[in-house]
């Protein structure tokens, strides 16, 4: 049993296999909507939906694996929300692409991922960002999942006037996730363990009398992945707008991944006293042959999800509480019906309370030393705004090298947040991506 445990870099001294689990199976329920969501997303684009279903499981479960047995990390991956849309709705439905153009593009970014992280230059591009600014990232995303639980409950909804607004507080089913949120928030103010997971089963049971969880089936047979499955466009690899998408699908999956591995590693306690990620490189590449792998099952790029935030709060800090998470995708190749079944309003107590979690960071940030606290404040703010963790720290990054150029001031107290020749590079970089994508 300690030779297995060890597979996945538990520490019987200071981890807990119940807490892995328990970890894994919270990050697991969390996120089990991009099971119901991705098929829809992918099928609007003429892919067979129920072979998305399955390509999306069983991607989910190549990623985390790797995650777990290489990286020995308690991440969790899926194929990731935004860029399924871009695959969708942008190359496919606006651009006129077929589905298979866009999954070659998906699967040369795995390839070229693949490469950057052999050559150490995905790690290189996190340690050209300040210090003080990947202390921005973890508080960013913390109100980022917290208005993606708000949404899903529907305590927050889109205004013509407002842009957003509070919902109907009357409704059923937001009454319920009001009730999930204090119930769930009770336990956490206890300590008790699997806190977040409690909360999800208690509202989930608590949501078939009053006609918000449906549950109509427990066991299916999980579609075939034939109709999809090594469907590429080799005839385009060598056109303009290949480079196009295939540079797309690598910033905003570059960056995200990025921004999920430093905020989640940070609030897990896995970052040094100089705010770097021993272990990111073995991360990237999981995530790399995720998305490789993922497109040779039908599957849009696999990322790591910002929901492994909530397995991470509920004691998951090894390889295992990763596996967990993969044998429940895989178990839900057969339970579909069953793991469908858990309303929004179930998940989104924990999404909420995983962002108050995540805050936690904004404390290492000055915000009387404005050449820093600018930034740092447009990448807390901006990942919320515009619903996008990339564009939070993208934009951070610009705004981070301008006023520090402007002002003529590239050196800081503290050597780590100087503005170096990496970050004067990334943010070039960035800038030509608004400008030509």
């Amino acid at each position: 049993m300690e030779k297995l445990l060890k597979l996945f870099g538990y520490d019987a001294k200071t981890m807990s296999v119940r807490k892995e689990i328990i970890g894994g199976i919270t990050s697991f329920l969390t996120m089990a909507y991009i099971l119901a969501v991705n098929p829809s997303i992918i099928g609007a684009t003429g892919m067979d939906q129920g072979a998305v279903f399955t390509s999306t499981c069983i991607a989910a479960v190549v990623g985390t694996m790797v995650m777990a047995l290489y990286a020995k990390l308690p991440f969790v991956l899926a194929p990731g929300m935004g860029l399924n849309a871009f695959f969708a709705f942008t190359v496919v439905l606006t651009m006129g692409y077929t589905w298979q153009f866009a999954l070659t593009a998906v699967l040369i970014e795995g390839l070229i991922f693949i490469l950057l992280t052999l050559t150490g230059l995905r790690q290189k591009m996190v340690e050209a960002i300040p210090t003080v600014l990947r202390s921005a990232i973890s508080p960013g995303i913390g109100l980022f999942i917290a208005l993606v639980g708000l949404k899903n409950a529907g305590v927050v909804v889109s205004s013509d006037a407002t842009f957003v607004t509070i919902g109907n507080l009357k409704d059923t089913a937001v009454l319920l996730a009001i009730f999930g949120i204090l119930f769930s928030a009770v336990l956490v103010v206890k300590k008790l363990t699997g806190a977040l997971l409690f909360g999800i089963i208690a509202t989930t049971l608590i949501g078939i009398p009053v006609g918000v969880t449906h549950c109509t089936a427990i066991v299916d047979f999980p579609p075939s992945i034939r109709p999809i499955v090594m469907s590429f466009e080799w005839g385009s690899i060598l056109t303009v707008d290949m480079a196009v998408c295939v540079i797309t699908f690598l910033f905003i999956d570059m960056f995200d991944t990025m921004g999920t591995l430093i905020g989640v590693a940070s609030r897990a306690g896995m970052v040094d006293e100089k705010g770097n990620i021993p272990f990111l490189g073995k991360a990237f590449m999981a995530d790399a042959v995720g998305t490789t792998v993922g497109a040779c099952l039908g599957s849009s790029t696999i990322t790591t999800f910002v929901e492994s935030a909530s397995g991470v709060e509920a004691g998951g800090r090894s390889g295992l509480t990763a596996a967990t998470a993969a044998l429940c995708f895989f178990l839900s190749l057969f339970f579909a019906p069953l793991f469908l079944c858990i309303p929004n309003q179930a998940t989104a107590p924990a999404l909420i309370l995983v962002g108050v979690m995540m805050m936690g960071g904004i404390g290492k940030i000055d915000f009387t030393k404005y050449a820093t606290a600018i930034p740092c404040f447009f990448c807390i703010a901006l990942m919320p705004m515009t619903y996008s963790i990339s564009d939070g720290i993208l934009i951070g990054v610009i705004s981070y090298v301008a006023i520090h150029l402007f002002t003529g001031k590239l050196k800081e107290e503290d050597p780590d947040n100087d503005v170096t020749m990496g970050t004067i590079v990334l943010a070039v970089l960035f800038v030509l991506k608004y400008a030509l994508l």
